[in-house]
């Protein structure tokens, strides 16, 4: 079991920043990909980033939504077994509960099939 805990979420206006964290913890081994997914209020799930790796940081394979290349950033520390989500720029449309999981796969990580365990859940709230 991998347990995985979002934090950094929020209330901003439009054009500022956020840093949304995810702590994994438990049998963390088994993962190799974490993915951050947001659903806003009457919309479906949505695919925002992930990083897979086998190994090192630096071969660490990033991915992103169309919506959201240029203004997020994905990146992990391996010693504290957390992933980041760097978000800028920040729109009213970005308004969503956002999500973590975990993958033992490192293909097809847009798909919320791909992934074994979920977070919780952080707010974000960006007001125009």
């Amino acid at each position: 079991q991998v347990q995985l805990v979002e934090s950094g979420g929020g209330l901003v206006q439009a054009g500022a920043s956020l840093r949304l964290a995810c702590a994994a913890s438990g049998r963390t081994i088994s993962s190799n990909a974490m993915g951050w997914f947001r659903q806003a209020p009457g919309k479906e799930r949505e695919f925002v980033a992930a990083v897979s790796w086998r190994g090192d940081v630096l071969y660490d394979v990033t991915y992103y939504a169309s919506f959201v290349k240029g203004r997020f950033t994905i990146s992990r520390d391996n010693a504290k077994n957390t992933v980041y989500l760097q978000m800028n720029s920040l729109k009213p449309e970005d308004t969503a509960v956002y999500y973590c999981a975990a993958s033992a796969l490192t293909q097809s990580l847009s798909r919320g099939s791909a992934y074994d365990y979920w977070g919780q859940g952080t707010q974000v709230t960006v007001s125009s």
